[in-house]
């Protein structure tokens, strides 16, 4: 691969992030790996939108459109080279999603995609592999939705944190225990209980700057960053009992943030008390990252098992016996 700088934007539920990589060798030894050089988070809540309206709303397309028009300057500027732009759950759930794309691919030159739940997941999954182990379930809590993926089983929960912020408020209530229960009814999780588990997205960068008091993202300190769930406990309490106004000023909770993150907070207890893990790790990669990377060779199918009907397995079974 060429050594060069290379961009990618996600438009999520709650908010638009540009990344701007560059494939490197850390040492002479290892593979090129993905390192990034500028990463951007602009809030959108088009999540919000899909809630009150079922559709984008003209404003909210304008200033996403901005939004748009502020990350290709930044791609131009840097003389980087725009691969990708994709949309998930909003515009999977929008009634309008080809007038936002068109309006975003005006914005930015590039034609916006917008993948399945199970893409989503399954590039989550990649972008935390290449960067660690392979043994391990991934969690991407967005905004209207959450993809958990261990590489083979990928899965899309219709639960962010916006989508319970709007549903519930800012610190959910008794109603919580009813809401979970009824989604997990429609979930399996066979496959992705008791491994490590990494978190990502907004809400475990959120959860890591408001732990270790950083107030700048830096992902180098955040990466790789093990919690327990009593470290989650303690910070989802230490959220809960500051107002709206002294919440806001915590690190990583501006712009939005310190309205879902409660809600996010209580939703990754739900999930990690059902993948049986007592310890998790925060990871700054995600779809942005995921999508660079080459696609990885598919799995030849397996020859499916020829079965025989009763009356023949009896026959040969009586022509071994005969034998």
């Amino acid at each position: 691969m060429d050594n060069k700088l290379l961009a990618t934007i996600d438009i999520g539920s709650h908010s638009c992030i540009l990344l701007i990589a560059a494939f490197e060798k850390i040492s002479d030894e290892a593979k090129e790996t993905l390192v990034p050089k500028l990463q951007k988070v602009e809030v959108c809540r088009l999540g919000e939108d899909i809630y009150e309206h079922g559709a984008i709303t003209p404003e909210r397309i304008q200033e996403l459109s901005r939004i748009m028009v502020k990350f290709r300057q930044d791609v131009h500027a840097l003389g980087a080279s725009l691969k990708e732009v994709l949309m998930t759950e909003a515009m999977r759930r929008a009634e309008n999603p080809d007038e936002v794309i068109e309006a975003v691919e005006k914005a930015v030159w590039v034609k916006p995609r917008v993948i399945t739940g199970e893409e989503e997941a399954k590039l989550t999954f990649r972008s935390v592999k290449e960067w660690h182990d392979e043994d391990i379930v991934t969690i991407d809590i967005g905004g209207g939705s959450t993809e958990l993926s261990n590489g083979q089983n990928s899965i899309s929960i219709p639960v962010g944190a916006l989508k319970m912020f709007k549903q519930m408020g800012p610190i959910p209530g008794p109603e919580y225990k009813k809401f979970t229960k009824e989604i997990f009814k429609e979930v399996s999780f066979k496959g992705l209980t008791k491994h490590q588990v990494y978190l990502i997205g907004g809400t475990g960068t959120a959860l890591a700057m408001v732990f270790l008091n950083k107030q700048k993202f830096d992902y180098k300190s955040i990466e790789g960053l093990e919690m327990n769930l009593g470290d989650l406990e303690q910070v989802t309490t230490r959220i809960s009992n500051l107002s709206k106004e002294l919440r806001a000023m915590l690190p990583g909770l501006e712009n939005g943030r310190h309205e879902v993150i409660i809600c996010g907070l209580f939703w990754l207890k739900s999930l990690l008390e059902k993948l049986r893990v007592d310890c998790f790790k925060i990871s700054t990669a995600g779809i942005r990252f995921g999508v660079l990377y080459p696609p990885l060779p598919e799995e030849p199918a397996k020859p499916k098992e020829k079965k025989l009907p009763p009356w023949l397995k009896k026959s040969s079974t009586e022509g071994e016996n005969e034998n």
